[in-house]
């Protein structure tokens, strides 16, 4: 009802108060957040007389007692009570009757609304999102787009903090996170914080002793395994002298999703991709921000696993496969949740706005995700073109679609506005 007040989606020929008085709403106000009245500062004209105040909002007039307004002074400045079902008179404190009004709202829009909300398809606007014009798309998926990117910016911040401003902490961190893919990011994350970069340095001109430090701490070494093979081995002796010295003290291993998910995909062949960004130290960060263009980003990316790891997905049995660590569209994702992001987040924080404008320009130049949300949105028949739209779509999806946050949503409010002033 607050929506359908702040939006004017009334129909207006029938705003009459219960004792028959006209109204003509001038201006609804302002939506109140807090304690106190719905809407502040409202202007409407009652049979002609213009009134100035607040404006209180119940489904049942009885309501107004019910919660105590009728001896509380800070409501005897609402002018009009709004309600869904008359069925009591409201006063001041000081007895005075205040003017109500049974909010009339098209019988298309409520229809429209019950559809959108109780819905059970996976976008409960699919089959009229087409009817949308695409100004009103276009609009709210640039917004959306750029909301989602706060969101991440947010989480960097978090992590700046954590580390004291160190931007190749935070970049690992991020790195490792989303090098879980969806599946594994928090089981990624988990590691890359309890194996903080201040301790693999120590040991950077080792792979060995990296790796050792980094499948150890993931939980995934068990010293008493049979058949293990001579890196196994040495890895276990390694992981046990270090965690010892340091003591370290691992994750659980079944942190790790491994369930339907293909050999290219295990997590395994990930932490030695960042066992060879820190071999040597890390210095990933700087080299995002050195990098010329997409092509040298994906570079920085496109690691030619070496060793044991360039024949296996996962300990034991080799496999003759090829040696890069990421495929391309797995480098994609990449450079949409990682590099973008710390791009956004950089230039935000050091007041570098080329690099937030560098952050876009990755983000339009990459092909958009191709995952069940971004299917679900092309087959009811929104375009998309870039990776900045595909994100866009995310968020759309898990902001507002799965949490039926349709009102709040443009293409929503769009739908249910032409259905009240039908």
């Amino acid at each position: 009802m607050q929506y359908i007040w702040q939006h004017r989606l009334w129909r207006a020929d029938d705003m009459v108060t219960n004792d028959g008085r006209h109204v003509r709403v001038l201006d609804p106000g302002l939506l109140n957040t807090d304690a106190g009245p719905d809407f502040f500062n409202a202007k409407v004209e009652i049979d002609g007389q213009t009134w100035v105040g607040n404006i209180e909002i119940h489904v049942r007039a009885s309501d107004w007692k019910r919660h105590g307004h009728d001896s509380n002074s800070a409501y005897d400045s609402v002018v009009l009570h709004v309600v869904d079902k008359d069925d009591a008179p409201v006063y001041r404190t000081n007895g005075e009757r205040i003017p109500q009004l049974v909010l009339q709202v098209s019988p298309l829009f409520n229809m429209s609304y019950d559809q959108l909300m109780n819905s059970h398809q996976e976008l409960p606007c699919a089959a009229t999102i087409a009817t949308v014009p695409r100004l009103t798309i276009t609009e709210w998926v640039e917004r959306l787009a750029f909301e989602r990117l706060h969101n991440k910016v947010g989480r960097v911040r978090e992590i700046l903090e954590l580390y004291h401003g160190s931007w190749e902490e935070v970049c690992y961190v991020t790195v490792a996170r989303n090098l879980g893919f969806g599946i594994n990011n928090e089981a990624f994350e988990r590691l890359a914080r309890r194996t903080p970069l201040r301790l693999l340095h120590k040991h950077s001109d080792s792979l060995l002793q990296i790796e050792a430090l980094l499948f150890g701490q993931a939980g995934l070494l068990d010293p008493s395994a049979a058949g293990a093979d001579d890196y196994y081995r040495h890895l276990c002796s390694e992981y046990a002298f270090l965690a010892n010295k340091f003591s370290l003290r691992p994750m659980e291993s079944e942190a790790w999703k491994m369930f339907r998910i293909r050999p290219q995909n295990f997590p395994y062949r990930r932490i030695a991709m960042l066992a060879q960004h820190i071999e040597g130290g890390f210095n990933l960060m700087s080299r995002i921000l050195d990098a010329n263009g997409e092509k040298e980003l994906r570079q920085l990316f496109q690691v030619e696993l070496t060793g044991y790891w360039s024949n296996h997905f996962s300990f034991g049995k080799p496999n003759e496969r090829p040696t890069l660590a990421l495929s391309g569209k797995s480098i994609d994702i990449v450079l949409i949740n990682t590099v973008a992001p710390l791009y956004y987040a950089y230039g935000e924080i050091t007041g570098n706005y080329a690099l937030i404008d560098k952050a876009i320009s990755l983000l339009e130049s990459l092909k958009p995700e191709s995952n069940s949300i971004v299917k679900t949105f092309v087959a009811a028949g929104m375009e998309c073109d870039s990776a900045l739209t595909s994100q866009a779509l995310i968020e759309l999806r898990r902001s507002y679609c799965d949490a039926r946050k349709c009102i709040y949503c443009k293409i929503g409010h769009r739908l249910l506005s032409e259905s009240a002033h039908r």
